[in-house]
């Protein structure tokens, strides 16, 4: 516990000086606790099938530091696709006639309304990139009914036809740190022990099907280093990448953003992240 603290203070010591002198982003290696250059990120996890960014949706900082972690994986040479929240599994087809250049603009904006909540300006580069350089984009998630439905009244009220879309066995089992996480963003409603069960029902339907998507994409193009753009709790090792691990042999790194407080960074160690960035 002792090691945990002092890294802990290293680490925010590290960005506060980094940030402050050099005036551009900081990476910190978890394991050690050393700033690294982008340049040698890319170096270390460039041979990893996938590579999770993390991000606060809100922030467009953290969109710019996935922006170029995706050109700086591309221009190593490696073949790339981004692997997104952002967009249901069911909206493949419109993801790959964007890439491919067979839809305008104004089509596609709807496409991204009909799938996400924030605001198109801050994912704007990364898909116009993508556009550009034909990087396949692959759709993550699933229908917001079911995650509803699931946080409403459980697993078990799915129908067959809806269970039919997910990955088999899900069920609330999870770490105590993952735990704590999920009652910290559910905090409201963290006494009604039921209530509670049937959100983390939800979490663990949304990390398991973007595993799921995610190893499916895989099997077709095992070359590819799959950059995947998610929100911090689900791109923390505890969430995804977990469920990734339990289900394939796919290696994966884990790059989260510096976020003080945040309950998934309490404790920082090569358990929760590989790299912390703070742009």
């Amino acid at each position: 516990m002792k090691r945990v603290c002092a890294l802990i203070l290293m680490v925010s010591a590290l960005f506060f000086v980094a940030g402050r002198v050099a005036g551009h982003d900081v990476f910190v290696q978890v394991d050690g606790g050393e700033t690294i250059s982008l340049d040698q990120v890319i170096k270390a996890v460039k041979r990893a099938d996938l590579v999770f960014v993390g991000e606060l949706h809100d922030r467009k900082d953290h969109h710019r530091v996935q922006l170029d972690i995706l050109k700086a994986l591309r221009k190593s040479g490696r073949p790339v696709a981004l692997g997104l929240e952002m967009f249901r599994a069911d909206s493949q087809k419109e993801l790959d006639q964007w890439t491919a250049g067979a839809s305008g603009l104004r089509h596609f904006r709807s496409v991204y309304r009909d799938n996400w909540g924030i605001s198109w300006d801050l994912y704007r580069d990364i898909f116009l990139y993508a556009r550009k350089h034909r990087i396949p984009m692959i759709g993550l998630n699933v229908p917001q009914e079911i995650t509803r439905k699931v946080a409403s009244s459980g697993y078990s009220s799915l129908t067959r036809r809806e269970t039919g879309k997910l990955p088999p066995g899900i069920s609330c089992t999870v770490d105590r740190a993952y735990r704590e996480f999920i009652k910290s963003a559910y905090s409201a409603h963290q006494r009604d022990e039921k209530a509670f069960l049937y959100f983390c029902e939800a979490q663990m339907v949304w990390d398991n099907a973007m595993a799921w998507h995610l190893i499916a994409y895989k099997k077709k193009k095992p070359s590819a280093t799959v950059v995947v753009l998610a929100g911090a709790g689900h791109s923390w090792k505890r969430g995804i990448p977990e469920q990734v691990k339990r289900h394939s042999q796919l290696s994966s790194k884990v790059i989260l953003p510096y976020l003080p407080g945040r309950v998934e960074q309490n404790i920082i160690s090569h358990q929760d992240a590989d790299y912390i960035y703070s742009p």
